[in-house]
């Protein structure tokens, strides 16, 4: 079974018996979550590869942020992609982004809006602005430790023009990972 595989199932049970725990340990859903002044850390991953393993790419991306309110985190991103190319130039990016995101609600799943601000740069890529709409939901299994979806909309400018004409030609970007508040 491979290394995706067993992470994926070792989440996924993880997640199924957090309610068990927690309500052996007597604690109620309003003692979930960050609260104002709090801070918050995430790792999250992806990757792909081909059948026989010789093309791939592998991205991983990290948040740390400050919970302004209850509901709305402030922070920086930063996410690196490496793409290995059979019979090719391996290539390399990164972003550098600020979101904001709002969360609703104040039980054990959040979902959140927001929106992020920031550069890209690397082989394959033009060093330029990049901006985004984005959706997610974070499940805490435990009172300070989730898990997170999230879906962004981004989308490439030069200056204010080029953001304006780009809005249309962006891309979706997916990630799946864990964090928690301290």
């Amino acid at each position: 079974m491979n290394t995706i595989k067993k992470f994926s199932i070792a989440l996924c049970v993880s997640a199924s018996l957090a309610p068990a725990y927690i309500q052996a340990q007597g604690m109620s859903s309003h003692e979930f979550g960050p609260k104002a002044g709090d801070r918050e850390f995430t790792l999250s991953g992806a990757g792909t590869s081909s059948k026989d393993f010789d093309n791939g790419t592998f991205g991983v991306s990290g948040d740390v942020g400050w919970f302004l309110s209850d509901q709305t985190v402030a922070g920086v991103r930063q996410s690196i992609n490496y793409a290995s190319v059979d019979n090719g130039d391996d290539v390399w990016n990164g972003s550098t982004r600020g979101y904001v995101d709002y969360h609703f609600g104040r039980h054990q799943a959040r979902p959140f809006v927001g929106a992020s601000l920031g550069g890209i740069y690397g082989d394959g890529v033009k060093d330029t602005g990049i901006a985004g709409l984005e959706l997610g939901l974070k499940y805490y299994v435990l009172p300070s430790t989730f898990i997170l979806a999230r879906a962004e909309y981004q989308f490439l400018f030069d200056s204010g023009d080029s953001a304006e004409d780009n809005i249309d030609d962006g891309a979706w970007a997916y990630v799946l990972g864990m964090g928690f508040n301290y």
